[in-house]
């Protein structure tokens, strides 16, 4: 039985929890590009941004805001989303192996209303078989930069965590994703692909 108390069902609630990550996003990217900082939405959000080019009614929420930066800019990144209202902190944990760069949204503000910075042209792990992409590897056709979906597709592959797998069924569902990607993929993540392929429902 929780211990938690429960406030009441809010259809407020539930737009607004949407409404902060999307205005945490904004004013993050806009910070970024105003200073003229290369950055990639990544995560979450870059799998919203390209399934709601196909479908926006198989968009999935996130509470996530992962930015794909050159650890070269992060001193510039850091003044730039300073001056946007973001504090700084380097972290552990949060589902990422290691330490992680983030900005939480106000002084009273948890990892959880936080910009995640993904470090761009590396490895997350050393086990992992592929680095991040670079943050030229992305397209801007809308109001923020968003990782290519080859990028994205290849950093999900990477991860493969259970989040992963499901944000790369949705693409598959849609089509965005199919079989015809197994030549366009590095050699060594094209198994993990097959295997989605194959198993559409899990």
């Amino acid at each position: 039985m929780t211990t938690h108390l429960l406030a009441p069902i809010s259809w407020e609630r539930m737009i607004r929890s949407v409404e902060k990550v999307r205005e945490r996003l904004h004013r993050a990217t806009a910070a970024l590009e105003t200073a003229g900082i290369p950055y990639a939405v990544a995560g979450g959000n870059a799998v919203a941004a390209w399934v709601s080019r196909v479908d926006e009614a198989a968009v999935r929420t996130t509470r996530d805001v992962d930015i794909l930066l050159r650890r070269t800019d992060l001193d510039s990144a850091r003044t730039a989303l300073s001056e946007a209202g973001f504090i700084y902190r380097r972290v552990s944990g949060l589902g990422m192996p290691g330490s992680l760069d983030i900005f939480l949204d106000g002084e009273n503000a948890s990892a959880r209303d936080a910009i995640h910075i993904i470090p761009a042209n590396e490895k997350l792990r050393v086990d992992y078989a592929l680095p991040t992409p670079d943050v030229t590897a992305a397209e801007h056709d809308g109001p923020f930069k968003v990782i290519s979906l080859e990028g994205l597709v290849c950093m999900k592959l990477t991860s493969f965590r259970d989040k992963d797998r499901t944000h790369l069924r949705d693409m598959i569902e849609i089509g965005l994703i199919d079989s015809g990607w197994l030549e366009r993929i590095p050699e060594v993540v094209r198994p993990r692909l097959a295997e989605l392929l194959n198993t559409p429902e899990g």
